[in-house]
């Protein structure tokens, strides 16, 4: 996922406001949320992120 690093370095989690991180596990490229207590995961969609909680992944 090729998000620039000044990108990444200010987006957030809109849940809990923790930063993100990115993962492409699975080849699904996702930024996933550092809290410890939130870790929802955002999917990324044609190079951009889709920060909306209802479309977040819920930690298993």
């Amino acid at each position: 996922m090729p998000l620039e690093a000044g990108l990444l370095e200010i987006l957030a989690c809109p849940a809990c406001h923790a930063p993100l991180s990115d993962s492409t596990a699975a080849d699904t490229p996702e930024l996933v949320c550092t809290g410890e207590d939130c870790g929802l995961a955002y999917p990324v969609r044609d190079d951009i992120p889709v920060l909306l909680v209802d479309e977040a992944r819920r930690p298993a």
